[in-house]
């Protein structure tokens, strides 16, 4: 009796270990999907944004698939909703965390948010029209920030796209003493975030357009979405990110002056 009734007992354990191990695997699974669905192939879910004075776009373009075509979504939604806390707290703009939005660059949408960001830009190859829109939002003063690319082909393939846009423009390198790394936040270097990053280091390039004005940002070797979304977690160092959140916000604050 005793054995029957230690085997029983056994039996039962064994099947409710097995359906806790099948519910956290479950769950495990749920989040991931939520996580990291992009890279899956799963849809990436639109976000419908409230009517704040500051709302980012991101733009999603024509791609040469070397990222899976999914490199525009990086980081997405989780970089735009922590930067928008930061903004949120650190300065006065009238945003919310879920001030953002996918943005189709060939559509007419383009042209509602004047702050867009790219992400895996060395994935770019855009159609007629959003060379043309690409072109319009530029010279109606929008501003775009770049994100997320680093080695010399990546490079290429960036700057390749925007003298589709503006033939006789160029990129070039921006000092750290620009006022953009200023407005806010004092950034001395970017050595901070280079040491967490791969490619090596960090060069910001503009784009200017023909009165002059900065009109787009450019971080090569940086990601500054990853620092936003996993600057909680404890493989990511919290100084670098500090740096990038403070990118973030002068950029952004820039846009919005300039």
């Amino acid at each position: 009796m005793i054995r029957t009734s230690l085997k029983r007992a056994a039996a039962r354990t064994i099947v409710i270990l097995a359906v806790t191990l099948a519910t956290v695997l479950s769950a495990m699974e749920m989040i991931g999907n939520q996580q990291f669905g992009w890279w899956r192939g799963e849809p990436v879910l639109q976000n419908q944004p409230p009517a704040t004075g500051f709302v980012a776009a991101r733009w999603h373009f024509g791609t040469n698939g070397n990222i899976r075509h999914m490199g525009w979504a990086h980081n997405y939604p989780y970089s735009d909703q922590n930067l928008n806390n930061f903004l949120t707290r650190a300065t006065g703009i009238d945003v919310q965390r879920a001030s953002y939005r996918i943005v189709e660059l060939g559509s007419d949408e383009v042209f509602d948010y004047p702050f867009a960001y790219v992400s895996e830009p060395g994935e770019m190859q855009l159609t007629d029209q959003e060379v043309v829109n690409l072109r319009e939002f530029v010279l109606r003063g929008g501003f775009i920030l770049v994100d997320d690319f680093d080695g010399s082909w990546q490079f290429e393939q960036l700057r390749a796209q925007i003298r589709r846009a503006f033939p006789r423009k160029d990129l070039v390198p921006l000092s750290v003493d620009e006022q953009i790394f200023h407005i806010n936040f004092d950034l001395t270097n970017f050595d901070r975030m280079a040491a967490n990053v791969p490619g090596g280091e960090i060069t910001y390039y503009g784009l200017h357009d023909d009165k002059d004005r900065l009109v787009l940002v450019a971080g090569h070797n940086n990601d500054l979405a990853n620092f936003w979304e996993w600057y909680d977690q404890p493989s990511m160092p919290l100084e670098p990110a500090a740096d990038a959140f403070r990118l973030g916000t002068n950029v952004v604050l820039y846009s919005l002056t300039h």
